[in-house]
């Protein structure tokens, strides 16, 4: 390999989200933090030497989009998506949250219903209650240990008023890379019910299982009619403090909706340096991306084989694309806070609560395992003694 993911980095003196602990109650500071969906990675070397190269120029003034950030965005989702898309579709947003808080504000009117797929990630459910919006719930099913989209279900909820769904794809988090079938599906009932999907496909590069990402807009003229799409660079190298995102939306119609709603609160801009990340990601990064994605399978495995062997009360369900396990904690007897407190108090373990997701996360934790491979070994062999430890209390004292 030519990339190193092994070397441990010191991330405490850079204000980092994910480990500040500081948040955290003073006994459990020393708790390692595998919540939040960033790496423990350096960026690639390529994107590193392009953001130095860029930084000894010093002036860092108003800067445009350049005409090879977008050809270099154009060639990534030709070959990793098998996706012709045209330069005009493409929008700027800061990051993926802000574009689906823009797109409930230009899609939608106070009052609206907006259909989101729980358990999933939580900002959709924000992004659609702090908007006077109401949120119309289509739970996944877990079927068979996989999860599904209950169709049926779907049908039923709509009425006049729901004007928008929320897709996860890759779906974060219960780690499904959804069929062709699935979206096609999808699209047909939002079609005939004149909905519009957004599409959150952040996760589209780490695909880690044998399933292959289909962009939601790529399936037919119909589904780019009614789907807007959200794309960054941010999960798959690393980028999330940059704060860049594309937005590429192939109707007309409802691309100047979302570009007049970006225009109305002032976005436009994008910060210097994510531009030149992005365009050496997306022209250089891909034998990084293909390593890091060897790593991450054989971290998935690790932890599975580990949980098998050694803590078969926890399940590692599959992970078919992202980086962030989904687990299946019930075996375990634990209510949500016991839970909660069991992993962050006596395993020292800094994970996001199922309950975070909404309806289905209860009795679930989510991990991320794009850290070091000794990392993640501390963090099992951790939970391992500390679940051995519970176990051997008396009953009466096991109340976490």
């Amino acid at each position: 390999m030519h990339y190193n993911f092994d070397t441990l980095i010191d991330r405490t003196s850079t204000n980092s989200i994910k480990w500040d602990v500081s948040s955290l109650p003073e006994d459990c500071r020393d708790a390692i933090p595998l919540w939040v969906a960033d790496m423990d990675f350096a960026c690639p070397p390529e994107v590193v030497e392009a953001i130095q190269q860029r930084a000894s120029h010093p002036i860092y003034g108003y800067t445009d989009r350049s005409a090879e950030y977008y050809s270099a965005l154009l060639a990534w989702m030709k070959r990793r998506n098998n996706w012709d898309i045209e330069r005009e579709w493409v929008l700027f947003a800061p990051g993926v949250v802000p574009a689906l808080n823009l797109a409930v504000l230009a899609y939608t009117q106070p009052g609206d219903k907006i259909i989101i797929q729980p358990p999933v990630y939580y900002p959709f459910a924000a992004a659609v209650l702090n908007n006077g919006r109401q949120v119309v719930e289509n739970p996944l099913v877990l079927r068979d240990g996989r999860y599904e989209m209950d169709f049926d279900d779907l049908v039923r909820k709509i009425d006049s008023r729901t004007k928008l769904l929320v897709l996860c794809s890759p779906h974060n988090p219960v780690g499904r890379v959804w069929t062709e079938n699935e979206l096609s599906r999808l699209v047909d009932i939002c079609a005939a019910h004149h909905i519009i999907i957004v599409s959150d496909e952040i996760h589209s590069d780490i695909i880690l299982g044998t399933e292959t990402h289909h962009c939601t807009a790529n399936l037919s003229e119909r589904a780019a009619d009614i789907t807007v799409t959200f794309t960054a660079p941010n999960k798959t190298f690393n980028l999330a403090g940059l704060q860049i995102a594309n937005i590429i939306i192939p109707n007309r119609q409802l691309r100047h909706a979302f570009s007049q709603q970006s225009t109305n609160i002032g976005l436009g801009l994008s910060n210097i340096f994510g531009i030149v990340a992005q365009e050496a990601a997306y022209g250089k990064g891909e034998p990084w991306l293909e390593e890091l994605l060897s790593y991450l399978r054989g971290n998935y495995l690790y932890l599975k084989r580990f949980l098998e062997d050694r803590l078969p009360q926890i399940i590692a369900m599959p992970l078919e694309g992202t980086y962030l396990p989904w687990l299946d904690c019930r075996g375990l007897g634990l209510s949500d806070t016991q839970l909660h407190d069991f992993f962050l108090k006596d395993a020292k373990l800094w994970l996001d609560d199922g309950t975070m997701f909404g309806t289905g996360g209860s009795g679930f934790m989510r991990l991320n395992i794009a850290c070091p491979r000794s990392v993640l070994t501390r963090a099992l062999e951790q939970l391992e003694a500390a679940l051995k430890s519970h176990a051997s209390m008396p009953a009466h004292l096991t109340e976490i």
